[in-house]
């Protein structure tokens, strides 16, 4: 089986001073044209490299001329399907000089974090999912125009051991980081149903200096305390039949060393019945989640987990889209047309 990082490597490559020929290429030369592309909203779905590029890439380029690539996790491991991943997160960089998905331009550096995963088959990709973190960009520019987040918005770090780039695997610590992940998953789900947070035992799996690096949106929380606090609680209190929904989700699961990786699209299925998330009024409707993550093991506790969810999917679900109503502020600026508020750029 090929080395999925040497794979992958001409596409890190091309990315770091980005230009069209050289990324056109390097998305050729390892995706399949069949390959099948989920992003996060509002990219949406697509087929092969050549739309990769022409629907996401190119405009994100254009808005931001210098941009960036800049990896601090790449990590690859087989699923329980016997399926090789390779999962990166880290952050566009680059000079917001135009605008992007109709957000006005601020003429400073911006950061969007990514979460992408990359599904192959020999040498070559054949999927990819990834939630690249709009709301970070909208937060940055001004422009975001819904309730605020509850944890901490800041440049969220890679990993404080510095080793995302450099993992050091064997089987054994694999296997051990896996089980910790899993058993601690399948602790939390015992909450509502068969008791107080008591029933997760949260310390047993989370080191107390934890970190909790939500998406814009929700925020970063610290420790137990803060993970609940900004994040745990409000998102249990809204959607407490969260987990029960198997048939509707699919998760793949993969480790490497220190570090555990999920995807799935989507990978959670809840229904929205009491209050208290992001703002959100209890609908009673049920709504699918995306939710991209990477833990890392230190000392046989979680240190640091890094989650990305599409929030901005999961509010047009609710029939509240951030980017339409960010639009309804767009009439009135310059540069925008004042009957939709999209770009006239």
């Amino acid at each position: 089986m090929p080395d999925p990082k040497k794979v992958f490597a001409p596409i890190r490559h091309a990315m770091r001073d980005f230009a069209e020929a050289p990324v056109r290429a390097a998305l050729r030369g390892v995706f399949t044209p069949e390959a099948v592309i989920h992003l996060s909203q509002p990219l949406g779905d697509m087929t092969g490299p050549d739309a990769l590029y022409d629907r996401a890439f190119a405009p994100l380029l254009q808005a931001l001329p210098d941009l960036e690539r800049r990896d601090w996790i790449v990590m690859a491991g087989v699923d329980e399907d016997g399926k090789t991943w390779l999962g990166a997160g880290g952050h566009y960089i680059g000079t917001f000089a135009r605008p992007w998905l109709d957000i006005a331009p601020t003429g400073h550096v911006v950061t969007m974090r990514y979460h992408e995963f990359y599904r192959f088959d020999g040498n070559k990709i054949v999927e990819m999912q990834a939630i690249w973190d709009v709301p970070e960009v909208m937060m940055q520019a001004g422009v975001w125009p819904l309730a605020p987040s509850l944890g901490r918005e800041f440049f969220v770090p890679g990993p404080a051991s510095q080793d995302g780039l450099a993992i050091v695997s064997d089987p054994a610590t694999t296997a051990r980081s896996l089980s910790l992940v899993r058993d601690m998953l399948t602790a939390m789900v015992r909450h509502p149903s068969e008791g107080g947070p008591e029933v997760m035992d949260l310390p047993r799996y989370w080191h107390p200096r934890m970190n909790w690096y939500g998406p814009a949106g929700i925020g970063t929380g610290r420790g137990i305390a803060g993970f609940r606090n900004w994040h745990q609680i409000p998102f249990l209190n809204a959607m407490p039949d969260r987990g029960q929904r198997p048939h509707l989700t699919k998760a793949h699961f993969f480790g490497e060393g220190d570090y555990v990786a999920v995807t799935g699209w989507p990978n959670m299925a809840q229904t929205v019945s009491q209050g208290g998330w992001l703002g959100i009024a209890p609908t009673g409707q049920l709504i699918t989640l995306s939710s991209l993550d990477f833990w890392r093991v230190e000392a046989g506790l979680i240190r640091e987990n890094w989650v990305l969810i599409d929030l901005i999917d999961a509010f047009a679900q609710l029939g509240m889209n951030p980017l339409d109503r960010m639009r309804e502020f767009n009439k009135a600026r310059s540069g925008f047309d004042p009957e939709t508020g999209r770009s006239l750029i």
